[in-house]
């Protein structure tokens, strides 16, 4: 597996990353267009056919829809003149306390993937609001599905990760960030994230990326820590590819 096509072949070739911090100059991602198509390049190498640029909607990033959009055309076209092989969709990680400023019209801008039905919504680093399964019903009565990024690295989880039972009661998808279940973000985090997939609270990962190289951009070694073969494949390519599609979430393997 040393090789990029080697790191492809347990997991299939249509790795889909719903989560990255890629376009340029928005968040705290990479700061020019060069440094993005540099991450684009290795997402590419390492396995991932789509990408979803999902910069951050928060306090310190207010990121507007038209900002996003901008900069979302300009590296499609930068990746398109390139000659990676790699689709880079729009949305964003929005923040929850940003969540109630949205309305109908930004939050469809917003949509995961330029999917208005399907919203990525980042779980604090402190405390994990009590309120979240109600946000949660709420979006999905309003056709919208909300996507958990993260939650293994809030500290209540950690503690409790049957906290995410009545989140996910209510219709909510968790996603769990690649890099946490090697270690790289700290052993807490690391069981955080094992426990969470035990307890069939994980549907997807995704890479976060913030800059180019792993084990950010290294979906395709997720997978294979997770055991690989088809939980990889539901994780990292079947699950995505459900909701970009807006179709009921597959069976997870046995």
């Amino acid at each position: 597996m040393g090789d990029a096509a080697g790191r492809q072949k347990p997991y299939g070739a249509a790795v889909i990353d719903l989560h990255s911090h890629l376009l340029p100059g928005l968040d705290d991602g990479p700061p020019d267009l060069e440094a993005a198509l540099e991450m684009a390049r290795a997402m590419a190498e390492s396995g991932v056919r789509v990408v979803c640029a999902t910069p951050h909607v928060r306090d310190d990033f207010p990121t507007s829809p038209g900002s996003m959009e901008r900069a979302l055309e300009r590296l499609q076209a930068a990746v398109e003149e390139a000659g990676i092989a790699i689709e880079v969709r729009g949305g964003a990680e929005i923040a929850l306390n940003r969540l109630p400023g949205l309305d109908t019209g930004i939050r469809e801008r917003f949509g995961l993937g330029g999917t208005p039905g399907l919203l990525l919504l980042e779980t604090p680093y402190d405390t994990l609001p009590a309120d979240l399964p109600r946000v949660c019903k709420r979006l999905r009565d309003d056709g919208i599905v909300p996507v958990i990024a993260h939650p293994e690295r809030n500290p209540t989880v950690q503690d409790e990760p049957t906290r995410l039972d009545d989140v996910v009661a209510a219709g909510a998808v968790v996603q769990v960030t690649a890099a946490s279940f090697d270690g790289s973000l700290g052993r807490t985090t690391a069981r955080c994230a094992h426990r969470l997939l035990e307890l069939d609270l994980v549907h997807l990962i995704a890479s976060d990326a913030h800059a180019p190289g792993l084990p950010e951009c290294g979906m395709a070694e997720a997978a294979g820590t997770v055991g690989g073969g088809e939980l990889g494949v539901w994780l990292s390519e079947a699950v995505p590819a459900a909701l970009l599609a807006g179709e009921e979430l597959p069976p997870r393997p046995a």
